[in-house]
This record gives structure tokens, sequence and C-alpha cells, in this order.
């Protein structure tokens, strides 16, 4: 893969969000950035490529939320870094660059993993992406809504990210082997990761109860 690293100013108005971005932002977060792009005008310039279908056009690879920013503070250009990729680099990049901020919601993300293993096996993509060949292939054979999306379209995946002590470990990893075990004949779980979601909000429903 090709990059070059020369910013050059382009029209925001010849910008085009890539319609395959999974990432969003929170609404505090968003607000966050656009005033520290309107109080210090120092910002990452976006990553674009020539866009496929529309001349003269660019498409945004990572930097959606600053271009929109710049967009709202009343800006009419942005700092750009266009790199010569094509559409699946494209969408490995949006797969990878864009998880340092915000998180992925689901839908797009679907689509983006079913677009992607088109050409990629998960395999591959698991060596690619930050994600896991077990997360590649449920994303993919997602055919039917699962729970929650038809009542919340705007469902993310979500990790949580800790470190524990060696004693919290085994406290943590003996409850959460029970939990799997009560669990184990009602919770659809298939991937080690996806019985250990289903145990650990088990054990968070219990102590809100």
């Amino acid at each position: 893969m090709h990059t070059q690293t020369t910013i050059v100013r382009i029209p925001l108005d010849r910008l085009i969000a890539h319609p395959e971005n999974p990432n969003r932002m929170s609404r505090q977060t968003y607000e966050k950035l656009k005033r520290h792009i309107a109080q210090s005008h120092n910002y990452e310039p976006l990553i674009v490529h020539r866009h496929p279908e529309i001349e003269n056009s660019f498409e945004i690879i990572n930097g959606h939320h600053r271009a929109k920013a710049l967009k709202d503070i009343g800006e009419t250009f942005a700092d750009c870094v266009e790199w010569a990729v094509d559409g699946n680099q494209a969408r490995i990049l949006l797969a990878t660059l864009n998880r340092l901020g915000g998180k992925d919601e689901l839908c797009a993300k679907v689509e983006l993993i079913k677009n992607l293993s088109e050409k990629f096996a998960s395999k591959e993509l698991s060596k690619l992406l930050p994600d896991t060949k077990q997360t590649i292939e449920k994303l993919k054979n997602i055919l039917t809504p699962i729970d929650g999306l038809k009542d919340n379209p705007k469902l993310f995946l979500n990790a949580l990210i800790f470190f524990l002590g060696d004693e919290q470990i085994k406290i943590v990893e003996t409850a959460l082997e029970k939990a799997v075990q009560q669990s184990r004949d009602s919770n659809g779980a298939v991937t080690k990761s996806e019985k250990l979601a289903k145990a650990i909000t088990t054990i968070a429903e219990y102590y809100l109860k």
C-alpha cells in the first residue's frame, strides 16, 4: 500500500464521507473536538483518496468528524493527505485507523465486514483488522436482526478494557465460570468471548436487582 504525506488543502465541498465508515463519536466528544479546532486551529490532517466514482472529489478515509467540525465552524478548506489506495484498501483503513477514536456502529460495521469478506478470508482479515477471526465470522454471517438491533439501529460494538491484579483475576475468573455454567442452556453464545460477555452481563444484572 503506497502512501504519501504531503499535506494539501482541499475544499470541504469536494470531500465526501465514506458510506461504509462505521466509526461514530458521542455528541459530547464531538463538541470537544469542534471547540478544540475552533480555538486552536490545529487538527490532524484528514486522510483521503480519490473518489472512485465522482470526478474531482475525494473520499474521506480518516477524519469524518474533523471534516464535519470544520464545516460547522465555518471553514471552507481542510488540510488533507491523499493516499493512493483502492476501494478494498480504503475499507481496511476504515476498520483500523478509525478505531483510534469513537466506536463502531454495528450496522455499518457489519456492512463493512461483509464487503471486505467478498475478497478476503476471515483469517486474512483478522491479520489486517483489530478484530479476531471469530468476531469477523460472526459479523459477516449476520443475516437476520440480532437482539436489540431492530429496536436500536444505533447499536454499538463496545469494548471494556481494564487491568486486574493476580487475586482479582482469580475471583473474576471464578465468578465468570459460574455465570457461564448457570446460563449455558439459554445464552446462545458460541465463541469464548461471547460466553464471557453473556456471563459478565448476567453478573451485572444480578448486582442491579
